[in-house]
């Protein structure tokens, strides 16, 4: 997948949007919350996201991801090769991401953003 791709997929999620953080990092958020990064402080071609408890398991113990550095504890997985990864694969991590911080939100933040 290609930074690109993983841009156009992450902002076209409803109520995303992009900060650049940390230098050069690419923060994907909705309602203000964290969903997904890409490059800069996770690594040049890399990427990470909010995971699921099953998903944070599954990935990490069959090799495919390692825990996020400071991260790890709200479930947070890191890829550390983009272009190796399956564009559909990668987008339905992203789906399921911006799910799971969008579901913490406020009734009131979800209705804003057109969630509710």
């Amino acid at each position: 997948m290609t930074p690109a791709a993983f841009h156009a997929a992450a902002i076209a999620l409803p109520g995303a949007t992009l900060s650049v953080q940390w230098g050069d990092s690419q923060v994907y958020k909705v309602g203000g919350k964290m969903f997904a990064v890409l490059g800069g402080a996770v690594g040049d071609g890399g990427f990470s996201f909010k995971a699921s408890e099953v998903a944070f398991a599954v990935l990490t113990e069959a090799g495919l991801a390692r825990p996020a550095p400071y991260l790890a504890r709200a479930q947070w997985l890191l890829i550390a090769d983009l272009a190796g990864q399956d564009e559909d694969e990668v987008v339905g991590w992203l789906v399921q991401a911006h799910a799971l911080v969008a579901a913490k939100l406020t009734r009131r933040a979800r209705a804003e953003l057109g969630l509710a």
